[in-house]
């Protein structure tokens, strides 16, 4: 099962867009795999948070997140 896209960015579930948009930058930058290429599981990290940023970035996917969760949004993909 998926991990809270919330969680996965570190953010409370009332965080606004600028909140999401800041955290994604600053997690992003630190496992992306160009710039971590000591640590295999950073593409793994970095792909898991590009998700997050893709749906609660959308105000559509990330309202539809907001009401099902990540199970069901996923099932809907």
């Amino acid at each position: 099962m998926k991990r809270d896209y919330y969680e996965v960015l570190g953010l409370a579930p009332t965080a606004d867009l600028t909140e999401i948009r800041k955290a994604f930058r600053r997690l992003a930058r630190d496992c992306h795999p160009d710039v971590d290429l000591e640590d295999p599981e950073a593409e793994t990290r970095f792909k898991e948070r590009a998700e997050a940023w893709e749906v609660l970035s959308d105000p559509e996917k990330g309202a539809a997140y907001d009401r099902t969760g990540s199970a069901a949004y996923a099932a809907a993909r």
